[in-house]
């Protein structure tokens, strides 16, 4: 073999060791979770969210798949994504239309927040609090069976709405209004 072919054949290893290392990152991207986009119509304003629903599996959800005191993606794979075409006010923060990330911490101690974050498109592990439009605190209740896949539905209610997520024997609740 001529020094020219191992020059070669050795640019071709690299080129492929690169394209290796590089498809890494996207191999571990790859959605895991059923995924569903939920609509509603309320008050006049079109909502949606998609996201990931993962199941339980025989896994702890709350304490566990829903870490306590750090930042959760609120569903599977990609960050979970809200969609309007109006003005929403949870509680105090008023979202503009558009589409915006929305994220769940959880706490032993004090109330679970829910986090809105103008951030989109990006996967449900790059969490950036910088980002943040702001947090409001969630209703939290317990349900009498569990709830196997993580569901969320949007539910009008007077002049908004709330978003309700159940999984495990977990209910939890934010409401809105149109602005």
């Amino acid at each position: 073999m001529t020094h020219l072919s191992l020059l070669r054949r050795g640019a071709v290893s690299a080129v492929v060791l690169g394209l290796a290392l590089v498809a890494v990152p996207e191999a571990q991207q790859q959605r895991a979770s059923p995924h569903e986009t939920v609509s509603a119509e309320v008050a006049g304003a079109k909502v949606s969210i998609t996201y990931g629903r993962p199941y339980m599996k025989g896994r702890q959800v709350v304490g566990g798949l829903i870490p306590f005191e750090r930042v959760w993606r609120t569903g599977a794979d990609e960050a979970t994504t809200l969609t309007t075409d109006k003005m929403l006010m949870f509680g105090n923060l008023h979202v503009s239309a558009g589409s915006v990330t929305l994220w769940t911490l959880a706490s032993e101690k004090g109330p679970w927040k829910f986090i809105i974050n103008k951030e989109t498109g990006q996967w449900g592990t790059a969490y950036k609090a910088e980002n943040d439009l702001g947090r409001v605190d969630m209703k939290v209740e317990t349900l009498d069976t569990a709830v196997e896949q993580f569901t969320i539905a949007i539910e009008p209610a007077g002049k908004g709405g709330q978003i309700v997520m159940t999984w495990d024997k977990t209910k939890m609740i934010v409401p809105f209004t149109i602005m």
